[in-house]
């Protein structure tokens, strides 16, 4: 495992290119609404990447086709925008975004209502979003890596639901993915030290059901195996002397 400590100056590039990641996402959630297909979303962030002169952290990574992730209802990540995925009200959809800026990778997720949802669908939202600030709070010099994880799973399995095993936060940087993983799952006290500069893209997905995915034969889309509803947030986040600072928060 090579894990790569940023300067403050390397910081402050993450943290300009993941506020562009921001804004771009900004726009996409918003624009999904009822009637509108994934792979018209897909379409809008890559004519917002053009207007920042940004470039895809995703399309192209291992032969993915597009600039976005969008994972509606029981698809926990990585669902590929397509023309006949049209989202309908009461649906939740999962986006992921990420880009580069000069050298540098941005990464951020969020899981928006479609219109009007369920109060399990809302409930589902609220505590993964919860659990990625409990997460993210754990994200300081001298705690360990496991502290992030366990912090998000207690929380999530306390309402409960249950954290996926299988795709799990990473760090971040000069790439999309370096080391080290990050588990939303785990043991208080367990893992690697934290230390100040590591930078790390924390991302909670959580299922309403079962935490077994199962991927599609496209091998990128993930679902819930029983088919019930997944949520998905993500931001990089730096590990610093004076507290955690969400790089994708604007």
């Amino acid at each position: 495992m090579r894990i790569y400590l940023k300067s403050p100056e390397e910081i402050r590039k993450l943290r300009e290119v993941n506020l562009v990641c921001s804004a771009i996402l900004d726009v996409v959630c918003a624009a999904a609404k009822p009637g509108v297909s994934t792979w018209e979303l897909d379409q809008l962030a890559a004519r917002e990447i053009a207007k920042h002169k940004v470039k895809s952290a995703f399309l192209g990574y291992l032969g993915y086709p597009n600039v976005l992730c969008t994972s509606p209802n029981e698809v926990v990540v990585h669902g590929i925008p397509r023309k006949d995925v049209v989202l309908k009200d009461g649906d939740i959809v999962g986006i992921d975004f990420g880009c580069f800026k000069d050298g540098w990778c941005g990464d951020t997720a969020r899981t928006v209502a479609v219109g009007a949802i369920s109060p399990e669908a809302q409930k589902l939202i609220d505590v993964t979003r919860q659990a990625l600030d409990l997460g993210i709070a754990q994200a300081v010099p001298g705690n360990r890596l496991q502290d992030i994880g366990a912090a998000v799973q207690a929380h999530c399995e306390a309402h409960g639901f249950s954290v996926v095993r299988d795709f799990v936060g990473h760090g971040i940087g000069r790439a999309m993915h370096e080391d080290p993983a990050v588990p939303n799952f785990g043991t208080s006290g367990k893992g690697h030290r934290l230390k100040a500069g590591l930078v790390l893209a924390i991302e909670p997905m959580v299922n309403a059901g079962s935490s077994d995915v199962e991927v599609l034969a496209d091998k990128w889309t993930a679902l819930t195996r029983d088919r019930k509803l997944s949520a998905h947030f993500e931001h990089s986040v730096a590990i610093t002397d004076h507290g955690p600072i969400v790089l994708s928060k604007s």
